[in-house]
Parts: C-alpha cells; sequence; structure tokens
C-alpha cells in the first residue's frame, strides 16, 4: 500500500506526547470501507488465521484491550487493524510500505503463499504452503501483548525470524518516552532504529534509515536493534555498500560497523523519485522551510533527492495540527500542485501526492508521560482524502466508541462518519476552489471544538466514554452541515446550469 508516515519525538511535539502518524492509502483503483473500534481481550482471537498468508499463529492467553481501525468488511481481506493503542498506553501503526533491493531479496527471499497444487493422493500433488506475516496481521500479533515500544519490535522481529514475511514494510511503536521504527530486510531479516527525542521522521514507501549502528544494535541496543544474524547475512552477501578507507573506517568518519542502510538494502529506482522521495521532500520542506534551499536549479535538496535526511530537528514544536496538514499535503505553493495553476497539467501531476484520492483512513496516536493514565492516551483518525476530512479525536480508555465512528457498512450511509466524509471528497474535488475555505473552515472548527471536549475532560476527570460521545455529536453536526455546503456548491456547478431563470 501506498502510505506516508510522521514520526514526532516527545521534546519535537508541543505537550511533550509522543506521536505516530499515518495515512493508509490503497492501491490505484481500490477504496476500502474502514472503522474505529476497540477490541477487548474476550473478543481477542487466540490462534490467529491470516487470509492472504493463510499463515495460523498461536497467540498469548492475556491479551489487553486495544484500540484499531480495521477493515469494515474483514471477511472480504482479512483485519487490517492499521493503527491504535493498548491499555499499557503503548501504540503502534502499521505499516508503511517500503522496498528491497534485489540483491537483498536473491539472499532473503520474501516467504510468499503458495496454493495446493492438485488433488491430495494423487502424483504431483504439493500441499499449500503459507505465507508470511504482512500488514493484515502485525497490529493484531503485537498490540494486545506488548507493554512498551521496544517490546514490541523485540516481539514482531520474532515473529519476522520464525514466520518471514511476505511484503516489505515499516513499523512504528511508541510509549510515553520512546518511538521506535522498523524496517523489514528481505524475508526474514528486520533493523530498527529510535527517534531521536527532538525529532520528526516523515517516511514514504521507502527504505528511509539512513545510519545504522551495528554495534549497538547487537550489544547494548541504546539507539538501534535488528535480527540476530544481520552482520554476517550482510558479510556473506557483500551487502554493505560503504566506502572505505586503507585503515577501514568510512571517508564519513564512520567506524566499519556504522552504515548507510538504504544503500545496503534499499532501492532509489526511477519510479521512487516519482512516487516516494517527493512526498519526504514536501514534509521536510514545509517542517523546515529554512533548513536549505528547497525550490528551484540551486536547489540543495530537490523532490528526486536520494540523500534526503531521515530524521530533523523541526524548526518549532509540532502539533497534532502539523502532522495532519503535512498528511494532506498536495505540493501546495509549487509547480507540482494538482489543485494549482502553475506551469503545466503534466507537471501539476508529476509527482504522488501526500493527500490523495484513495485514503481510506489517516491516524495518529499520541501517548503523554503526564497526567492520569486513563486521559493520556488519545487516537485521531480522520476518513478518506485528507484534503477535505478533520481530525477526529477519541480517548482510548474505553470499552466501546459512538456508533457514528465504528458503524461502518458496504451500504453508503450519512450515519457514519466514513462514508459520509468520502461523499464530501467526491464532490468537492471537482469544485476544490470554490469549496476549499468551506473545508478549512469546518476541519479548524473540529480541531477547536473537539480539543475543548478533551481539554475539559482531562481537567475535570470526567469519563472517557462521555467526552467520546460528545465529540461524535460535534463532528456529526458539523459534517452534516458541511454535507450540505458543498452539495448544493456542486449543484450550482453542473454543467447542465443555466444563469437565467424563469421568476
Amino acid at each position: 500500500m501506498g502510505c506516508t508516515t510522521i514520526l514526532v519525538g516527545k521534546r519535537a511535539s508541543y505537550d511533550g506526547s509522543t506521536i505516530v502518524a499515518r495515512n493508509d492509502d490503497d492501491g490505484n483503483g481500490t477504496f476500502t470501507e474502514k472503522r474505529f473500534a476497540v477490541v477487548l481481550p474476550k473478543d481477542q482471537p487466540r490462534t490467529y488465521t491470516s487470509v492472504n498468508g493463510h499463515l495460523e499463529i498461536e497467540l498469548p492467553a492475556n491479551p489487553m484491550r486495544y484500540t484499531s481501525i480495521p477493515n469494515a468488511l474483514p471477511e472480504k481481506d482479512g483485519i487490517w487493524a492499521a493503527a491504535g493503542i493498548n491499555e499499557a498506553n503503548v501504540g503502534m501503526t502499521a505499516t508503511e510500505t517500503i522496498t528491497s533491493n534485489d540483491r537483498v531479496l536473491a539472499a532473503d527471499p520474501l516467504v510468499v503463499y503458495q496454493k495446493a497444487q492438485g488433488d491430495p493422493g494423487t502424483d504431483g500433488y504439493k500441499s499449500e504452503v503459507a505465507g508470511g506475516i504482512g500488514e493484515e496481521d502485525i497490529p493484531t500479533i503485537c498490540l494486545p501483548y506488548i507493554k512498551s515500544a521496544r517490546e514490541g519490535v523485540r516481539l514482531l522481529g520474532s515473529y519476522l525470524e520464525r514466520y518471514g514475511t511476505y511484503e516489505m514494510n515499516g513499523i512504528a511503536f511508541h510509549d510515553a518516552d520512546e518511538i521506535w521504527w522498523l524496517e523489514t530486510v528481505g524475508g526474514h531479516h528486520w533493523i530498527a532504529r529510535r527517534v531521536p527525542d527532538d525529532c520528526y521522521v516523515a517516511a514514504s514507501n521507502q527504505q528511509g534509515i539512513d545510519r545504522f549502528d551495528l554495534d549497538d544494535a547487537l550489544g547494548a541496543g541504546k539507539d538501534f536493534l535488528c535480527s540476530a544474524d544481520l552482520a554476517d547475512f550482510m558479510d556473506q552477501n557483500n551487502l554493505d555498500l560503504t566506502m572505505r578507507s586503507d585503515n577501514g573506517v568510512g571517508y564519513d568518519g564512520e567506524r566499519p560497523h556504522v552504515f548507510n542502510p538504504r544503500l545496503a538494502f534499499g532501492t532509489n529506482s526511477d519510479s521512487d523519485h516519482i512516487y516516494n522521495t517527493p512526498r519526504t521532500w514536501s514534509i521536510q520542506r514545509h517542517l523546515n522551510p529554512h533548513a536549505c534551499t528547497w525550490d528551484g536549479p540551486a536547489a540543495d535538496l530537490t523532490p528526486e533527492s536520494d540523500d534526503i535526511p531521515w530524521c530533523r530537528i523541526p524548526e518549532h514544536k509540532l502539533t497534532i495540527q502539523d502532522v495532519k496538514y503535512a498528511l494532506s499535503d498536495h505540493y501546495k505553493s509549487t509547480p507540482y500542485d494538482p489543485y494549482g495553476y502553475e506551469d503545466t497539467p503534466d507537471l501539476r501531476h508529476h509527482y504522488r501526492p501526500i493527500g490523495i484520492n484513495r485514503t481510506d483512513v489517516v491516524t495518529a496516536t499520541q501517548i503523554r508521560g503526564t497526567g492520569p493514565k486513563e486521559y493520556a492516551a488519545v487516537q485521531w483518525f480522520g476518513f478518506f482524502s485528507n484534503v477535505y476530512n478533520a481530525f477526529v479525536p477519541q480517548f482510548v480508555h474505553v470499552d466501546a466508541v459512538p456508533d457514528y465512528f465504528t458503524n461502518t457498512g458496504s451500504d453508503i450511509s450519512c450515519d457514519n462518519l466514513y462514508w459520509t466524509s468520502r461523499i464530501i471528497g467526491c464532490l468537492s474535488d471537482p469544485i476544490h476552489k470554490h469549496v476549499i475555505a468551506d473545508i478549512e473552515r469546518y476541519q479548524e472548527n473540529v480541531f477547536a471544538q473537539t480539543q475543548r471536549v478533551l481539554r475539559e475532560a482531562t481537567l475535570n476527570q470526567t469519563p472517557c466514554a462521555g467526552a467520546n460521545d460528545e465529540i461524535a455529536t460535534v463532528v456529526k453536526k458539523l459534517t452534516d452541515e458541511l454535507l450540505a455546503t458543498v452539495l448544493h456548491a456542486s449543484s450550482m456547478h453542473m454543467l447542465n446550469s443555466f444563469a437565467r431563470s424563469d421568476h
């Protein structure tokens, strides 16, 4: 899936929280209905069977309650829980699809499901071979069982080493103190790096980590972790492409066991330069506008640069609004804006935007280290295209969520946020310039009114479920009002309109 992820360390955020956010985007031409949900321990499977990989995993017997944003119709393709926070205030998002190069995949192939061939008992019969784990499975088999971000990395790493994976993915885990970013390497190997507390990370469907310390990963594990045999795997397959001087030290001064995973494991193809790197460039251009020259013939970094840093210290502390804005970006104020007027139509559609039509859900998990536990963790979400949706918060320490956020079905209905948001987006896009001011007012009102509810509930320590219900009431009212506005505007701009009437 073509997703975009933003990670914000606790010293880089406005309130000292760790923030993990991601656009869950579908493949071209595909739209998957999503809903917000709470999974209670009694509803967590003890034997998990994946739909895509046909893999069966026995899970521990003591799951915790957790939130998720699963597919509304799991019988079609599986659960795909996307992101959530458990009752220990540990969050995760899975996954950001990434890439590994052919050298890695030749040495450690993906574990792909193979159908049975022939009939049992006949000559040439081959039984079914299960695939590894993937995006469909990862939150469900990890989130209910971890009590820290680091523990999440270790648990997922053990699953990858045991079962393998059928796809390349980046996965984030966080608690109130740390954020860890794990990237798969081939079918069974993985690396993980802790996000510096004063930095943010923007990831866009590529192997992103640009510096890795094997000594730390295989030793103290302070800032880096990896699969146990990674050093041998790299040596045996000549994967480290770092240039070394005669004394064995890299030309950049790094020790021999410090290397660049992008060069070792990743890709920098022509398609990356159209689909992936421009999104990272755009986010960093927005959050660090003065860090370098971003535009023009003298630009230090361009949308197609392969050396955009994995993490940066932002120029100011980042808010939830900053995160949502960045994940809604469509190259505003550049020649590449599909809603813009600069240059040619081809250039305006040259790069893949972050705020795209096929986002199923945008979500952010936010965890603070201060205050009562029940109010320290909030999950934000919005459905369909981010250009037109709003970010909605919910406290996570509840046993159920409001019906308006969870009753998504296959039937189109304005009784839930998913379908209403999708209708608004589709009506608004063809008349973007006529309704974008109304969209922005709606987004600001949702932010302001729902954050007021969060703030008052936290100060007064009122029940989280009641606050969530109040938020649902506010969001439904504002969303219904916006639907009426864009429906009228869309009706006025039909091609068969005519200015003269018979009054």
